[in-house]
């Protein structure tokens, strides 16, 4: 007998492989890596489950979101390196006030 219930829309999630387990847990596979650097024990994940469809659909936008701003922290840590910046525009504040004194 099939459980019905437990099967995940034809569409499920794009970009992601959907596998629902035998027991009728879903799990979830991104289908490419996630770009940059990504840990082992820190988001994002790139297989994820939930106990239903609409938890692993939610589980699945917490990875790629984790994913965004990973890409973020790493694309502003490289545009720092390039212009040699340390201190950021309080750096800059503070050097524009001494020289106008």
């Amino acid at each position: 007998m099939k459980n019905v219930s437990s099967r995940a829309p034809e569409c499920a999630i794009p970009g992601w492989r959907v596998i629902v387990s035998d027991t009728g847990r879903f799990w979830a596979s991104r289908v490419k890596p996630f770009p940059g650097e990504s840990e082992w024990y820190a988001p994002p994940f790139r297989t994820v489950d939930g106990d239903t469809f609409e938890q692993l659909r939610a589980e699945v936008e917490r990875q790629e979101e984790a994913a965004r701003n990973l890409e973020a922290v790493c694309d502003e840590a490289a545009e720092q390196s390039e212009t040699g910046q340390t201190g950021g525009k309080e750096a800059t504040l503070g050097t524009s006030e001494q020289v106008s004194r």
